[in-house]
């Protein structure tokens, strides 16, 4: 019975966390209330150009690695799929709503190390950057292989803007400048 006192500590400081991160949570989405939704997906986004399985990581402020979207289901990590089409590019997550990033609103591809919450090997994330209506942001997708990553950086990168590299410019896995 001596171990009954610490026992109910530790979970009298457990149940404290979790209480604690559900209100921060709740805070972080009151906040951004007035971020507006995704596009939604459209009927018939086209033909695939690439598809690939992975992991969506999240969606934070441009630039901010730290400053998670927590609307709309973008700050939520999930399982999802990949595919790239000629007008935008669509992440199907499971658990969680469908994000569809329109091509006129991609304004970049990059690799990456980490994001909130999710650091990995050097250049392991696949990070597009993107406008939400009119704000940049950033979503990160990890892919299943890690022989997919060049492919969908390429894939991607066929979609954005054209613009001169400079030597600051993210690279691929060959050097080649995607920005």
């Amino acid at each position: 019975m001596d171990w009954l006192g610490p026992l109910s500590l530790t979970l009298l400081i457990v149940g404290a966390v979790f209480a604690l991160m559900a209100v921060g949570w709740r805070n972080r989405l009151r906040r951004q209330a007035a971020v507006p939704a995704p596009p939604a997906v459209p009927a018939d986004p086209g033909p695939e150009l690439y598809r690939t399985e992975g992991q969506y990581v999240a969606t934070t402020t441009a630039g901010d690695w730290l400053d998670r979207i927590a609307v709309h289901g973008l700050g939520v990590r999930s399982e999802a799929v990949v595919t790239v089409h000629p007008d935008g590019i669509l992440l199907a997550r499971r658990g969680a709503p469908d994000v569809y990033v329109p091509r006129s609103d991609l304004t970049g591809v990059r690799l990456e190390s980490g994001m909130t919450g999710k650091f990995v090997e050097k250049n392991g994330l696949v990070v597009l950057s993107w406008r939400l209506n009119g704000e940049g942001v950033d979503t990160g997708f990890r892919t299943r292989h890690a022989t997919d990553k060049a492919q969908l950086l390429a894939a991607v990168a066929a979609l954005t803007p054209a613009t001169p590299p400079s030597n600051d410019s993210p690279t691929d896995l060959e050097g080649r400048n995607f920005k």
